[in-house]
């Protein structure tokens, strides 16, 4: 059947340029958030994430009459979510996020709707989605009862895309369709089809789902390795940086690059999803996680032991009149995405140790709520580096990059991302 009409739940760093897209091919996108600020400002034409060239497609989107926001849910031909599946304590999955989207959605839900889960989800979670609906609208069919002859078809499609390449990579990249039923897989692709590139493969939910996870672990596997070299590489008194540069000289190795830690919605996340459902079986992948939510730690040891320095250095100093500047808060280079990040967790503590910190990230005009603390100011990177006493490297921002003889000139830095490599 013909798409015409596309409902977006979840107006964030995926659902808001997947929306954007659609209306870019002459679609009617409804966009649906529960964020007023986030509706208001989409319908004035304007964005409220930090994505290149999204701006601009938003901007003519919701000119042209293509796209426009809302609080609640309206009729729609398919829906789409895309909202947060963040973990609760003992890292369990929290599929709250879901269910209040399949709330929202089912009384507007009529017969030969699509529903596609889009979020990064544990296993099963797409027939969780599909029984939820069907409690709430006993009047239709679905996939699971039904298959082929269901009223409404259920399927899920993960994003797989780099942030600060949003955009161009939801069009080109490859995209792994996992329909209920085969005519969900089918419509699933024909619609993404109206403007991804790449090629739409199809299998099962279950494996598109257990695929999303895979892709990240092994993401997260890799960095652990490296995480874990810088840490053996500082007991050793040796230069990971140029270890690694050596070592990938060989023809096959490709050693990734540590960091202060492992951020984001994704690669910090969804490894435990398979470890909450297989912990006997998933011991690498749960390893890995250990190491790479450790590394955090391990960077603050080494900023209270310049901070240590710097008092032993100066006999009347205390404390509270270290001024430390950490640079860079989000869980990348060159986005405004502070979520699950490690520089935001080594921000707040090294805070907590009672010294003034100075934090500057280039991406964000005001500190977030777990920062608002009174010894912890943001402020630029030439204000920062002419009072600090330590330098943090936390982030690879471009403008880091760029006053890398500037910020060398600290006697007393901690250099968490290879800036000085």
């Amino acid at each position: 059947m013909p798409f015409q009409t596309i409902s977006m739940i979840g107006l964030g760093y995926i659902g808001l340029p997947t929306a954007t897209l659609f209306a870019s091919r002459k679609k009617k996108v409804i966009g649906v958030d529960v964020s007023e600020h986030a509706v208001n400002t989409i319908n004035s034409g304007r964005i409220h994430i930090v994505e290149p060239e999204l701006d601009m497609l938003v901007h003519a989107a919701v000119s042209e009459g293509y796209l426009r926001a809302t609080l609640k849910p309206e009729p729609a031909d398919a829906f789409l979510i895309a909202v947060p599946t963040p973990f609760k304590d003992g890292h369990k999955p929290e599929l709250s996020y879901i269910e209040a989207a399949t709330q929202a959605i089912a009384p507007v839900l009529s017969k030969g709707n699509l529903v596609i889960l889009e979020s990064t989800s544990p296993v099963g979670a797409t027939e969780q989605m599909a029984n939820w609906l069907a409690e709430a609208r006993p009047d239709l069919s679905f996939p699971q009862h039904a298959g082929e002859e269901a009223d409404v078809q259920v399927a899920y499609c993960p994003e797989r895309v780099l942030p600060g390449k949003v955009v161009h990579e939801l069009v080109s990249n490859d995209r792994v369709i996992g329909g209920m039923s085969r005519k969900a897989s089918e419509l699933a692709v024909a619609l993404y089809k109206t403007f991804v590139e790449g090629d739409c493969i199809v299998t099962n939910a279950r494996t598109a789902e257990m695929c999303k996870l895979t892709e990240n672990s092994f993401r997260d596997v890799n960095i652990a390795f490296a995480n874990e070299l810088s840490m053996i590489c500082g007991k050793l008194d040796i230069n990971v940086w140029e270890l690694i540069a050596l070592a990938n000289r060989h023809p096959r190795v490709n050693i990734l690059q540590p960091g202060a830690g492992v951020g984001g919605h994704c690669i910090a996340v969804d490894p435990w999803f398979i470890v909450d459902k297989t912990p006997g079986e998933a011991r690498l992948i749960r390893t890995a996680r250990e190491v790479n939510d450790f590394k955090p730690e391990w960077v603050l040891n080494q900023i209270k032991a310049a901070i240590t320095d710097t008092l032993a250095a100066n006999p009347g100093m205390a404390m509270g009149d270290v001024k430390v500047a950490c640079l860079g808060l989000s869980f990348k280079p060159d986005i405004d995405d502070l979520r699950e990040s490690p520089a935001v967790a080594i921000t707040r503590k090294v805070a907590e140790l009672g010294c003034q910190v100075l934090a500057v990230e280039p991406n964000i005009e005001k500190l977030p709520p777990e920062l608002t603390q009174s010894n912890l100011t943001l402020t630029t990177l030439d204000a920062a580096l002419q009072t600090a006493e330590v330098a943090c490297v936390l982030v690879k921002h471009r403008p880091f990059t760029e006053a890398v003889k500037e910020i060398n000139q600290h006697a007393l830095r901690v250099d968490a991302v290879g800036l000085f490599a």
